[in-house]
């Protein structure tokens, strides 16, 4: 058996995976999420803890006596986080995560002191909000007495690593993600972290994905059940983990996942750099692979926002309003969605920027609205496909996942902006499926993750796009492209009391 488990927003996921790629159990436990001004995001790294022990002792109980039988765990987890341990491991502050939004003048300070074009050149990406080194660049700046105690800093995941084993590592995937990486060598940019006064003793060491880089500490056994001494593998962020359990590992392969956040996935066997800063350049979870990655700050998140405002307390479901959104042509009457409830990543790297409905009238109704959300969505994730496309990357297949998979209509909307068939999986079990097949990897049952993704992933349904549907959604995503400009000039323009 190998145990995965997934430290994500809203819970903890863990499960376990035998050799044939089948989840023998799952469960997980919901965590806490705490905004203490607007555009903050922080969560309690013990309440991370805590929901990782019941949900992994909850999975081998439900497996039986399978605890004894785990070969090795993988971790995965919400990317960009930052936990902050004192010399004892004291967690000295909240984490800032990854949706965050307070650090746009740490991100100035960035490009004035190392310059956009080095700090690409150095690291493959530009200064965002989201990323790690922001985070740690605002904690030194408003709350100096608790950076002064900082001696070692962890991402979500790798703080439940060394609560299970006392061993402070990441994996290059999500290393890339704290804008402190060489991501083109795979290991800490010391040329950066001199020039910003950031301590590369600070931060873990840095493994491959499938590298076993701990083992589960007699405390750990304790906590979870697992025996002591069970290797851990080094693992990757959400992100890269859930592209390996949705068989996204080779090149030409891209995965466009609408969870909270949507994202657009490309494996490529070489560091593809955006000279503009739109897109992602990350190792891979796959030693001597990299991958491009766009993001949409609120995808599924918008379809809850609008769930949670028109209905959830008289019992509305997502099933009822994709059900009415389904009897709206394609074009949503005119209606168009603009994702940006949390600023947006890519294209357009701006977390001041609002979200807006466009081209209501008397006769809409909520039906034109729904259809307008999920069809806003993919009109924000085919701005990555766009950028690829720019830059050369390869789409041979996409494979679609997260709620916009679930759902028979968001996937035909999908295929017809994106103007080309979309495939599920048999089993989207997420990044906690890809954390176990990479412990498998480590552990010696598959010899690489290629190997270990061709034996357990197997596809799903495929949807073909419609040829009158992907003419209407390519003049809509014509005139959705002239939106972003529209509310950044209103954003623009100075108030007055």
């Amino acid at each position: 058996m190998l145990l995965g488990i997934d430290i994500g927003t809203s819970g903890s996921r863990a499960l376990l995976l035998d050799e044939a790629g089948r989840t023998q159990s799952a469960s997980a436990d919901h965590q806490a999420f705490g905004s203490p001004q607007s555009g903050w995001a922080e969560q309690d790294p013990e309440d991370w803890w805590r929901a990782c022990q019941l949900a992994v002792r909850r999975v081998c109980e439900a497996g039986g006596a399978q605890a004894s039988a785990i070969q090795a765990i993988g971790l995965s987890g919400q990317m960009h986080g930052a936990v902050l341990l004192d010399a004892a491991g004291t967690v000295l502050r909240p984490s800032i995560i990854w949706c965050d939004q307070r650090t746009d003048a740490e991100c100035r300070w960035l490009e004035r002191t190392v310059g956009a074009s080095l700090l690409l050149e150095l690291t493959s990406n530009p200064a965002l909000t989201n990323f790690t080194l922001t985070k740690l660049l605002w904690v030194r700046a408003h709350e100096p007495e608790i950076w002064s105690r900082v001696r070692h800093v962890l991402l979500p995941k790798d703080y439940i690593r060394w609560r299970l084993s006392g061993e402070h590592a990441i994996d290059a995937a999500d290393a890339s993600g704290t804008l402190m990486l060489d991501v083109a060598w795979r290991r800490w940019s010391t040329d950066l972290l001199d020039r910003v006064g950031i301590d590369v003793e600070l931060l873990p060491q840095v493994f491959e994905s499938p590298e076993i880089c701990a083992r589960v500490s007699p405390e750990g056994a304790t906590a979870i059940g697992v025996p002591a001494g069970t290797p851990i593998v080094a693992g990757a962020g959400d992100q890269a983990a859930g592209a390996v359990g949705m068989g996204i590992t080779r090149p030409g392969a891209v995965s466009a996942t609408i969870g909270t956040s949507g994202v657009v996935f490309a494996a490529t066997d070489r560091p593809i750099t955006d000279p503009k800063g739109r897109l992602h350049t990350f190792c891979h979870a796959v030693p001597g692979r990299w991958h491009v990655m766009g993001v949409t700050q609120a995808a599924g998140l918008s379809l809850r926002w609008l769930r949670d405002l028109v209905g959830a307390n008289n019992g509305v479901t997502y099933d009822d309003l994709t059900a009415e959104a389904a009897g709206v042509a394609p074009g949503a009457d005119g209606v168009l969605w603009a994702p940006y409830l949390m600023g947006e990543r890519t294209p357009h790297c701006d977390p001041a920027i609002r979200a807006a409905l466009v081209g209501l009238a008397a006769d809409h109704g909520r039906g034109q609205v729904v259809r307008a959300v999920l069809e806003g969505v993919a009109f924000s994730l085919r701005d990555t496909f766009t950028i690829f496309s720019e830059l050369g990357v390869p789409v041979d297949r996409i494979v679609v996942g997260g709620g916009g998979a679930r759902s028979a209509l968001w996937r035909a909307i999908q295929a017809s902006v994106y103007g080309r068939a979309v495939e599920t999986i048999a089993a989207d079990e997420g990044a906690a499926y890809g954390a176990a097949i990479l412990a498998g990897v480590g552990a010696g049952v598959w010899k690489t993750v290629d190997e270990a993704v061709d034996a357990t992933v197997r596809r799903g349904i495929t949807t073909s796009p419609d040829a009158e549907s992907v003419a209407v959604m390519n003049e809509r995503y014509a005139h959705y492209r002239r939106v972003y400009p529209a509310l950044r000039a209103i954003e623009e323009v100075p108030s007055h009391v």
